[in-house]
This record gives C-alpha cells, structure tokens and sequence, in this order.
C-alpha cells in the first residue's frame, strides 16, 4: 500500500471510522494485537501512531521502538500471525508511524491462547464495526472460520426452524439469536446454529452492532 502525505492529511481530518485508528502511544502488546486483528478480521485498515484522538498530530518518541513493539504485538500476540506493513511519515516536524493492515485471508485471527486449534467458547477475536474493535461473537468466528476453510454446505434444506426465521423476517428487518430461541422455544445453541447455517446457505446477511451483538436480515 502507496500512501502519499496528502492522502495521509485527509485521513486524519476525516477522523477515526471503519478503517481509521488513531494511537497517541503504543499503549500495551495485547491492546495493539486486539486493533490489528480487527482490521485483519474484517476489511483493513490503518493504524496511525502519534495522533490523539482529536486528530491533533503529536507524534512519537521513536520510529524504531514503536515499530519493534508493533511487530510483537503482531507476530507474538496474534494468532495467526497477522501481516502488515509500516510506513513512516514527518508533518509538522512530528512523525507518525502506520501500521496498514490488508484484509486477512486467513481469519479468524485471534489473541495468543497457545491452544493447538480455535476453540470457538474460549477464543478472544476482534473484529472491526465502525470506529471501534470489538470482541466478535460465537456466530461470526464460526462464519469466518467456515468461509476460511471453504466448509460448504453439502446438502441444504428448508425446515421449520428456517421457515420461522423467514415468517419473522416478513414482519421484521432482523431477527437475532435470543428471538428466534423465544419463537421457536429451542436453545440458544440450536438457534445459532441454525443462523449461522443460513449465512453460510447465502440466504442471511450478519451484522454486528457496537455493543457486540448480532442480528441477521435477508440478503437481498
């Protein structure tokens, strides 16, 4: 990724959003990899070191610390590991570090656990909504990993917990977890499953609100 110094200058006026982070200071190896996996989980984006979260450019203490620390928080607390590139920029006399992180082929990335395989109960995965990184749900780490190892669907077929879901999304624009447990009276698990098997059938959109939960709408 090319970023030029005027391209870098609309960024931070336009503010932190979707693929736009600001960090006065590298705060902590777990909080960084929890930023980078983010974007890593969900589209990209751009971690820019030595702006406030006013967008007032301060800079950093040193380019190579803060680059070291940034490769531990990627390479050490990430799991995968999550690539990236740094780029270095100087305005006003201060400089900035970047850390660009592509869209991961290889989600769902998740804090360091040591634990052979993803353990979907246990496993702290962040994903990226808005202006925020925020700890993903069961339903979107089983999304991500189903897309990542191509897990198709076999065989797929309508029954009535997917009839209900529709009936609802008749009336309604979404349905989570929690509604379709209440209508149909089954369990929370069966629930998500059940969701879950719909977007990966194609038939149902995921979404994700900023307080982590999760609703679903017909894919148009």
């Amino acid at each position: 990724m090319k970023l030029r110094k005027r391209e870098l200058i609309d960024l931070i006026e336009a503010g932190e959003n979707l693929h736009t982070e600001f960090k006065l200071r590298f705060s902590s190896s777990e909080k960084i990899a929890k930023e980078l996996m983010a974007f890593a989980n969900t589209s990209g984006g751009l971690i820019i070191f030595g702006v406030d979260d006013d967008k007032k450019v301060m800079g950093v203490q040193s380019e190579k610390e803060q680059s070291e620390l940034i490769r531990i928080a990627a390479e050490d607390f990430c799991e995968p590991p999550v690539e990236y590139d740094t780029h270095y920029f100087s305005l006003d006399g201060k400089e900035l570090v970047i850390a660009a992180v592509p869209e991961s082929t290889k989600k769902p990335h998740r804090l360091q656990d040591y634990s052979g395989k993803l353990e979907i109960n246990t496993a702290q995965v962040y994903v990226r909504i808005n202006d925020k990184s925020i700890q993903a749900s069961k339903e979107m780490i089983r999304i991500m990993r189903s897309a990542q190892i191509r897990e198709g669907l076999v065989k797929y077929t309508i029954g009535n917990l997917e009839k209900i879901v529709f009936e609802h999304l008749e009336q309604n624009e979404w349905i989570t977890v929690q509604e379709l447990c209440e209508k149909a009276n089954i369990s929370s698990r069966r629930a998500s499953r059940t969701l879950v098997k719909m977007v990966r059938a194609d038939v149902l959109l995921i979404h994700t609100r900023e307080n982590g939960e999760d609703f679903f709408s017909c894919k148009l």
